[in-house]
């Protein structure tokens, strides 16, 4: 039997279109994308927390224009940020038209429920005018009723021809600056979607699963249909839903793809969950730390472990290791060897000082194993 390398995760073969400045399937790297929950006509609200979202290291930003009024308040807004804005539609035509002459890099839409085709050509025009791409939006929640009609539910068949409903009417148009989501609040309908889909086309896909739930419960629905889909080299680009700051949207996505090794931004802590020969506190460490390190976007693995036992091992394959020792002294690891020793109250300090160190030497571009520790 042959078994597949356990590392391979090959990308499904994709077109590429542009979101603003930023590249969207090919060879480009999986975005993470989240969305204002603030309301768009607060100008000043919406744009604190756009900017939010851009620390965090959102590609894209989604902000719902549900009105007219919302539509005006992107011709404020997108000026004060530097991330791309999707502009999230729903029905009305007229809005889209809208948001596109207000500079949305991308409009998300479904053109299947917007209304006659002469629609859909009037907001394909707006959208070529204005160098601005779109979405095609679909979602179990509210999929067309001729598709409940004939599938008598949601189910992967009636996604996926609401999904290629749409792109027909967009290619009718020869308009193909798209990408497609099929999300669904049920996993395997979401997973099952995206697969029929990644071999239909070869559109650029936004995966997600919707309306995931809390940020513990939501952050462990995604993290199963989304490392599905993308341990099988599907999706383009991401957005982890959450009833919860958009910000821990984007945390969550980074780190879904970080655990898959699909992209790097910050620090991977590697820590025990500690037991009764942890010769420090690791829990607490481990939270503090983490809180202090989540400025840092260089990409690095620290690793954070209670006692002997897997310390020295762990520590061989990071960056920098804290391993615990007797008596209150713990092995300090740098690129995988021994470095140093450090007492019990300077662990948090230390490695912060550590990791800003190697991150300031990884950015200058100076060798790995060149950053001195604290105690020389």
């Amino acid at each position: 039997m042959s078994v597949r390398p356990y590392r391979d995760i090959e990308r499904r073969k994709s077109r590429q279109i542009m979101v603003g400045d930023v590249p969207v399937g090919g060879d480009a790297p999986i975005t993470v994308q989240s969305m204002t929950n603030t309301r768009t006509t607060d100008v000043a609200g919406t744009i604190e927390q756009i900017r939010a979202l851009e620390v965090a290291g959102a590609d894209i930003v989604r902000v719902s224009c549900p009105d007219e009024d919302s539509t005006v308040a992107l011709r404020e807004i997108i000026p004060e940020v530097t991330v791309p804005i999707v502009a999230d539609i729903h029905f009305h035509y007229r809005r889209a038209i809208e948001a596109a002459e207000a500079g949305a890099a991308c409009l998300r839409l479904n053109p299947g429920n917007i209304g006659s085709r002469d629609r859909v050509r009037e907001v394909v025009k707006a959208a070529r005018d204005n160098n601005c791409s779109m979405r095609i939006g679909v979602n179990g929640g509210s999929l067309e009723k001729e598709f409940l009609d004939k599938y008598g539910e949601p189910c992967p068949e009636a996604l996926i021809e609401s999904a290629l409903n749409s792109v027909q009417l967009l290619e009718d148009e020869e308009f193909r600056e798209f990408k497609i989501s099929v999300k669904a609040s049920d996993v395997f309908l979401a997973v099952a979607a995206y697969m029929g889909l990644a071999e239909a086309c070869d559109y650029p896909l936004h995966i997600g699963v919707t309306e995931a739930g809390g940020l513990r419960s939501g952050t462990v629905k995604s993290s199963v249909g989304l490392g599905m889909l993308l341990w099988s080299g599907i999706g383009d680009t991401l957005r982890v839903s959450l009833s919860a700051d958009p910000v821990e949207e984007v945390k969550v996505g980074f780190d879904l793809l970080k655990s898959l090794g699909l992209r790097h931004r910050g620090v991977n802590v590697v820590s025990c969950p500690s037991c009764a020969r942890q010769q420090f506190d690791v829990i607490e460490t481990v939270k503090v730390l983490e809180a202090r390190l989540s400025h840092i976007t260089t990409p690095m693995t620290v690793s954070v472990i209670g006692c002997v036992v897997n310390g020295p091992g762990e520590a061989t394959m990071t960056d920098i290791g804290f391993t615990g020792g007797g008596r209150g002294t713990h092995q300090v690891y740098i690129a995988g060897q021994p470095h140093h020793r450090l007492q019990d109250e300077d662990i948090v300090d230390h490695l912060v000082h550590l990791v800003e160190e190697k991150a300031t030497a990884i950015e200058a571009d100076v060798g790995r194993d060149d950053i001195p520790s604290a105690a020389e």
